[in-house]
């Protein structure tokens, strides 16, 4: 399994929307609210063979309210 995370920007007074319709979808393992320029961070596991840009377009930014994503891949776990 390869974990990764992706910034989500919400369109204004979207963002519990976002959450749950995250939540709903059982797609994320962690999503928490956070400060800045982006209003929320999910975090996702794919199978090692499941291309994650596929993942995120398909999966992430068809849910309505969102207007932005930025996703960080990560390689090791300390």
């Amino acid at each position: 399994m390869k974990a990764f995370f992706v910034q989500i920007k919400c369109d204004l007074g979207k963002s519990y929307d976002v959450a749950g319709a995250l939540a709903d979808a059982e797609i994320a393992s962690e999503i928490y609210s956070t400060a800045g320029d982006y209003d929320l961070l999910a975090k996702f596991y794919v199978d090692d063979d499941e291309d994650i840009g596929h993942f995120v377009n398909e999966k992430v930014q068809v849910l309505p309210g969102i207007t932005g994503t930025f996703t960080v891949v990560t390689f090791r776990a300390f």
